[in-house]
Order: C-alpha cells, then structure tokens, then sequence
C-alpha cells in the first residue's frame, strides 16, 4: 500500500510517499480500505516533530478516515467486509489501508457520502467528549468558540448550536464570520479588530461565557478566565498561543471555575470507543437530519499532501481539507 510518513522533522518537503507492506487485522481489529482522510493541525505538528505517535502506533500520519471494510480480525463480530464507514484513529490515516481498533470505527452517518464523512471523527469526537461530555454545556447556556471556521470550530458551532445553546465564536475574516453565522453562531468577533472580552461581556451583559472551547491554550488563558462566567469551564485543546502561561488561582476561585484540558489521540482504547459511541448516538443523529454537517474546504488527492499541510499552514482555509486515495 501507499503511505505518507515524516522520516526527519522539516518543512512540507519532510512528507514522503512510501511503500508499506499491507496490515493484517489481528483480534479486535479491522482494516480499512481508505477512500478518504483528513488533515489536523496535529498532523503538522508531527511532521514537524512537535507531536510524536503514542507508543505502539503507526508512524504513519492522519488521525481520521473513511472507506470500506476489507478485512476482519478474531472477535470482531460487528462489521462485515464492505461495510461502508469512518473511523477514529491514533495514526495511520495517510495510507490506502488502514488498521483500525473495532471499537473506533462508526457507521458512515445516513445521508453523508465516503469521502465527506473522512471529515467527522476527529472533529465530532472532540467537540463531543469535550464541550458536552467533560465541559457538560447545557442548552440555553453561553459556548465561546474560538477559531470558529476551522474543522473543530465549524462542528463546535453546529453541535451547540443544534442542542439550543448560544454561541460566539471568533475568527480572523469577514468571509470566515459569514460562514460561522451561517452555521449558527449568534455573535461573531473579528478577533484582529475587536478584543473578544469586551465583546463577550458586552453580549452577555457582562455575565461571561458558561463555556470556553480554546485552541490558544498560553496567550489566551488569562483572557479566557476574565470571559468565564461565574461557575464556567474553560476547555483547552490547543496550544497554538504557547503551551505555558501564568493561572490566576485567585481568580479562577472567585468565579468557582474550572480550567480542563484534555487529549483524545493518546487516551486508552476504551476511552476512546466510548466517545465513538457517544457520537454516534448522539451526533449521527442531528446528521442524519441536516442539522449538523461536515465542512470540507478542499479535496486533494494522497499525492498533494504536501499542498494540502501548506494550505492548513497559511490559515485560510474553512472546515476541513480532505484527502482522498
């Protein structure tokens, strides 16, 4: 099969197509013949040796796909070959076969074609584990989304959204805001023109945001808690903006808060089957019915990787850039 690893740390050139022998499922897993994947920001980050694959995983990068079931191992009784799905993965989604846990693999949501639906598992996965599994928002409350028309942004929108929560996110252009109104956010913010704190308080009339989903992580964190309303979450996955800065203890107790920050690639297998289980209960529904869908920005076949990380890297991208085998 055909794979796309990162032999030495570097630039868009340290992407190279290989040869791999092709994976055998073993008990409890399952090989998928990929149609699609898609790029994360955690893909770049490996390449450029910032992220290294939990012990024990492929090399291979891509933390998502979709295509169709051409192998079962021992004990998996759920699937059949050809099963039509999308799977959950730790690594190995940049490859024409893929070798997935039975467990984090999902039906391809009613409604949703194979190559689009390579763009659901990392970003439902996420938003739902943490905005609504860990962060617990409830409908009626405020989510503050920033970065709100990249992949995990444009899913957070919809999902709180289609669950009667309000919305405000942020994100660096006109079009971008569009897009996140169209998707239904109630209050977007410039966040190269405006300081989303003051627009935050001033459109909860200074009672804050119940949840905070930030993919800043350092240069946002004592924003973020002076944005929290009182008894808030602040749930940070990200660390573009640095990955240490200064917590004012004294502050977050003021406003009895809470500041969580949790992975999803390197949690145990069972963890993560649960979260697919969830989202497929809860998720697959509300796309099945329209409410939520996935946004995809481009798609580029396994051979332009190297375009598809540039385009991620130069941030102007909306939704998610999937490649396809």
């Amino acid at each position: 099969m055909r794979a796309v690893i990162a032999p030495e740390p570097g630039g868009f050139d340290a992407l190279v197509l290989i040869d791999r022998p092709d994976p055998e499922a073993g008990p409890g897993e399952l090989v998928i013949d990929m149609t699609a994947t898609a790029v994360n920001r955690a893909d770049l980050l490996q390449r450029q040796g910032h992220y290294a694959p939990p012990p024990g995983t492929s090399d291979v990068l891509g933390l998502e796909c979709s295509g169709t079931i051409g192998s079962l191992g021992a004990d998996v009784s759920d699937w059949a070959v050809g099963d039509e799905v999308c799977a959950l993965l730790a690594g190995g989604g940049y490859a024409e076969k893929v070798l997935v846990p039975a467990g984090h693999v999902m039906p391809v949501p009613d409604g949703i074609d194979l190559v689009s639906a390579a763009a659901l598992p990392e970003v439902t996965c996420t938003v739902w584990s943490n905005v609504f599994m860990v962060a617990s928002l409830r409908p009626e409350e405020t989510l503050l989304v920033h970065g709100g028309a990249g992949g995990i942004g444009t899913m957070a929108i919809q999902l709180a959204h289609a669950l009667g929560a309000r919305v405000i996110t942020t994100a660096g252009s006109a079009e971008k805001l569009d897009v996140c109104r169209s998707l239904g956010a109630d209050i977007t913010i410039d966040y190269r023109q405006q300081d989303f704190l003051e627009e935050v308080r001033a459109a909860t009339d200074g009672h804050g945001a119940d949840v905070i989903l930030d993919n800043m992580g350092a240069s946002y964190l004592d924003r973020n808690l002076d944005a929290l309303a009182t008894e808030g979450r602040l749930v940070i996955i990200g660390m573009q903006g640095g990955a240490k800065g200064e917590l004012d203890i004294a502050k977050l107790l003021s406003k009895r808060a809470a500041v969580i920050s949790t992975g999803l690639r390197a949690r145990p297998a069972a963890e993560k089957a649960a979260i697919c289980a969830a989202v497929v209960e809860h998720v697959w529904p509300l796309v099945a019915e329209g409410s939520v869908k996935p946004i995809v920005h481009a798609w580029l076949p396994l051979d332009m990787v190297a375009d598809a990380h540039r385009m991620m890297d130069e941030g102007s991208h909306i939704g998610k850039i999937v490649l396809t085998s």
